[in-house]
């Protein structure tokens, strides 16, 4: 009888992950994540808990001392965000202009709040003139949430001005940044961002499983003095401070994943923040240089794309789905489709962390051209990685 396929060893392909995540990482977090387990209250584990907390604060720009990573990916994060300091009955308003605004919109309305979001089209920033006026229309708004980096169209919401709005109505303000942090440039204390979020996978070069997030001083108060308890036990922030600050037991934390992140941040910090954020900005413009000259149509708003993720129209005849298939059969190399509305209309490519590099902008576009001509698309071959290798060349010589 033969043995169910189950029983036989795994051996994943080796994949180039261009998409919107999750992304490739250093080899030398692999070699962290193959450390000794230890237990999650071992004297030596909490050292390394230190260092993480003490780590993201560095890579978020922040002081506060409730900076920690959540237990589980982005959405994790996201909803540990919201339930923390919303209440049932309260005002938030959300700004909506992509596929994650509007889950955190969704989380908002289960946390029993009361949602109002000011929509744009996907492909567009936030308008910081609708968003006043609707915080204005309401007596009294709790948070004013927004996605800092939208994931599902490539496009950057600038986060200063609607930090202003939020404040001057009295609300916190809530921010993804599961798409920026370690990619471009973010400064929680600077630009007044009460509680932000992120995700591992992406720019910190990490695997998915975990979700750090810090909280103001103001967001704390409003939280431990909240009428209601927190609906969800396992993402309390009250109670997994306690864990990570006093050390009393919450649940079992993935010790492997936490070793993974102290690599990744020791990494990031070695490099440097504002390195890191110029290497983004520089190989992002790269791709995008280099898709136009391929014929191909960026979708977000020209002033507000993003240097961690470029989306790109699918042109006209060129079948979406089939086209990414290509490129994981012939080139071992994964990118995104397009979500909610933009569902088959879309190419999302990441460019994050480890993956952000000129070897990988000149591949991909590379393996794009084959994809296009194969679908009968006309290319005008060699095109875009001369035009990516001029913006490059000019970055190296700018840069000295």
């Amino acid at each position: 009888m033969e043995a169910p396929s189950y029983l036989s060893e795994f051996h994943p392909s080796s994949r180039l992950l261009m998409g919107a995540g999750p992304s490739n990482f250093d080899p030398r977090v692999l070699e962290a994540m193959a450390a000794p387990m230890l237990g999650h209250l071992d004297p030596d584990f909490l050292r390394v808990m230190d260092d993480v907390r003490a780590m993201l604060r560095e890579v978020f720009l922040t002081q506060n001392m409730l900076t920690l990573p959540v237990s589980g990916t982005g959405t994790a994060g996201m909803e540990a965000a919201v339930v923390n300091v919303v209440e049932p009955g309260d005002t938030i308003v959300v700004a909506a202009n992509g596929y994650f605004c509007e889950r955190l919109a969704d989380i908002a309305q289960r946390a029993g709040a009361i949602v109002h979001q000011v929509v744009q089209p996907y492909g567009q920033p936030v308008d910081p003139d609708a968003l006043r006026a609707e915080i204005k229309r309401h007596d009294k708004v709790k948070a004013v949430a927004m996605v800092h980096a939208e994931t599902s169209t490539g496009v950057l919401t600038p986060i200063p001005e609607i930090a202003e709005m939020a404040h001057e109505a009295g609300a916190l303000l809530i921010v993804d940044a599961v798409t920026s942090l370690g990619g471009m440039e973010l400064r929680v204390d600077d630009w007044g961002i009460d509680v932000c979020y992120s995700g591992t996978q992406k720019c910190l070069a990490c695997p998915p499983g975990l979700a750090p997030i810090t909280m103001s001083d103001r967001a704390m108060d409003i939280m431990e003095n909240r009428k209601t308890p927190v609906q969800s036990f396992y993402l309390d922030l009250s109670k997994l401070r306690k864990y990570w600050q006093q050390r009393a037991y919450h649940h079992t934390a993935p010790i492997i994943m936490i070793y993974a992140l102290r690599e990744a941040l020791r990494l990031l910090l070695q490099e440097g923040l504002e390195a890191r954020w110029t290497r983004h900005a520089l190989n992002a413009e790269a791709m995008r240089v280099g898709l136009e000259a391929m014929g191909l149509k960026l979708f977000a708003k020209e002033g507000y794309r993003l240097p961690s993720l470029v989306a790109a129209v699918v042109p006209d005849g060129v079948d979406d789905a089939a086209g990414r298939k290509l490129l994981l059969q012939r080139h071992d190399t994964e990118i995104s489709g397009g979500l909610g509305e933009q569902s088959g209309k879309l190419w999302r490519i990441g460019l994050m962390g480890h993956n952000s590099t000129p070897r990988n902008v000149l591949f991909v576009l590379s393996a794009l051209e084959d994809v296009l001509l194969t679908q009968g698309y006309e290319v005008p071959v060699g095109a875009s990685l001369a035009a990516a290798q001029r913006v490059l060349r000019d970055g190296y010589q700018a840069a000295g």
